[in-house]
């Protein structure tokens, strides 16, 4: 694939065959980034683990501390009381079986993160054949199946996201803007890199951190030394 001239420009501020601290990490990646709009900055974290077997899964969520400089948008699976919390608390959708037509005949994905109540997990159930794919499908571990929707959506609304292994045992994430500070990105960096680190399986044998990259949308790729992360 041709690369752009940019992007060939902004790959000369980087050695690929090093592995840098954070701070260097943090600030190559905001002066390689090119793009005319506010590119988002991305963690790739390639883990020491087998994603095929149940007990060596990686998956949680942590709220970063300056948020992803994304506007969020919450769909909430909620009946009654629980739905009125959920409208007072902020969620840009509120629904229930309604819901279910929309999204699964009329392609309607005009949201982020999904919330459900636990006894709404039956009928969000039905759409797992459709949400699943998407990463979108509610998840205790996540924190997303829970009676407590309002902490629920100002966690997200705050900044929370969802780690999960793909299936080349790879996490990506977002942790900020191009806009950001160094500082800014740093810290959201580590708070997630803190989370992985805790979330390290203990049937997880040899090297579990075995590469870690952050880059922008658009820029090239920068190494981050895992020696000093673990």
């Amino acid at each position: 694939m041709k690369k752009g001239k940019r992007y060939v420009e902004a790959a000369k501020l980087i050695d690929k065959a090093a592995a840098y601290d954070v701070d260097e990490a943090v600030s190559l990646v905001k002066k390689s980034a090119s793009a005319k709009f506010d590119e988002t900055v991305e963690a790739h974290i390639r883990l020491g683990v087998d994603s095929r077997h149940a007990d060596q899964q990686v998956r949680g969520a942590v709220v970063l501390p300056h948020g992803t400089g994304k506007k969020v948008r919450v769909l909430v699976f909620a009946k009654g009381a629980k739905a009125d919390e959920a409208q007072a608390a902020g969620a840009d959708y509120v629904g229930a079986e309604d819901l279910i037509p929309k999204i699964q005949n009329d392609g309607w994905f005009e949201f982020d993160v999904v919330v459900a109540t636990p006894d709404m997990m039956g009928v969000v159930g039905r759409l797992g054949r459709v949400l699943g794919p998407k990463g979108l499908m509610p998840n205790p571990k996540a924190g997303t199946v829970t009676m407590d929707v309002t902490k629920a959506i100002e966690d997200i609304k705050a900044g929370k996201i969802e780690y999960r292994l793909d299936k080349s045992n790879i996490i990506h994430v977002p942790i900020g803007k191009v806009s950001f500070t160094e500082e800014q990105l740093a810290d959201n960096f580590q708070t997630l890199m803190g989370a992985i680190i805790k979330a390290k399986p203990s049937s997880a044998k040899g090297t579990y951190l075995k590469s870690v990259t952050i880059t922008s949308t658009m820029g090239p790729g920068v190494k981050i030394n895992t020696l000093k992360l673990a």
